[in-house]
């Protein structure tokens, strides 16, 4: 009850400084030093938080669907999509991690690269991925988007996580002949727990985020990524419009992230019922 409350505090501050901010703003936005600094306050940029609400339940186009209906759709679309670039970028991080704890040659020569490979821009990536695929639909080209951006919270905490139990614990091990995987098993995943599972709401995050940037990049239809490039062609005429895709694409990331925490507590729980009963 805590953090609903919590959550929805967070919500009505964002409220608050929204349409405080059209009050006290600017039309032409904020300039300080001859830059601007703040944004423009005006319908056009910034419209009031009840007419993209109201945007939401009023038809598309005339005498089409209500808008709600097509952004909720092509979030199911997308969902789909990240569901795939999450799995994909999830396994593929925690077998670098576990290798890369297993073999140390690995992690030196393997870490600097998993770093540098978030540097790449997607709006680059895009196009090569998509020119491979030859013999997969266009979604897998999306989906290999979200992955690549999944993958390194996964692999980064999944390997702070393995390295985290004590000297003391791994010597245990060792005195009772324990091997690799046995004390992969019994000592380092289960301590590794707390450092996954936030790295798997970034990875859930980042998936979404490369799902969209994927779809707009490869033209993807269907997406939200695609409906929030068609409705930025409305912008001039109807800005609520945008923004109501904006609201499903930032619905669905943290969608994405309450399904991880819904996996995360009863795991979590019975780690901490271990622990107070070895206590």
């Amino acid at each position: 009850m805590r953090r609903v409350l919590f959550a929805l505090a967070g919500v009505a501050l964002f409220a608050a400084l929204w349409e405080g901010y059209k009050v006290v703003g600017s039309p032409d936005g904020t300039v300080l030093f001859g830059v601007r600094v703040l944004p423009r306050a005006d319908d056009l940029s910034m419209p009031h938080l009840w007419t993209v609400l109201d945007r939401l339940g009023r038809p598309e186009l005339t005498g089409g669907r209500p808008v709600w209906i097509v952004v909720l759709q092509a979030c199911l679309f997308t969902a789909g999509i990240t569901a795939a670039g999450f799995a994909a970028g999830a396994f593929v991080g925690l077998l670098l991690a576990m290798v890369m704890q297993r073999f140390r040659i690995v992690e030196r020569g393997l870490l600097p690269y998993v770093i540098l490979s978030q540097t790449v821009p997607l709006v680059a990536l895009a196009p090569l991925v998509a020119g491979w695929s030859v013999l997969w639909a266009e979604w897998m080209t999306v989906a290999v988007i979200a992955a690549y951006l999944a993958f390194f919270p996964v692999a980064v905490g999944m390997l702070r996580g393995l390295q985290s139990p004590s000297a003391s614990g791994v010597e245990l091990m060792r005195s009772y002949a324990a091997g690799w995987w046995r004390t992969l098993a019994k000592l380092r995943l289960p301590a590794a727990l707390p450092y996954l599972f936030p790295a798997l709401r970034l990875a859930g995050a980042a998936a979404v985020v490369g799902a969209v940037v994927g779809e707009i990049s490869t033209g993807t239809r269907g997406g939200i990524g695609r409906l929030i490039i068609e409705y930025s062609r409305e912008a001039t005429s109807d800005p609520a419009k945008v923004y109501t895709a904006m609201l499903g694409a930032a619905l669905l990331g943290l969608l994405v992230a309450g399904a991880v925490s819904l996996l995360e507590r009863p795991l979590m729980r019975h780690r901490r019922h271990v622990e107070v009963v070895t206590l």
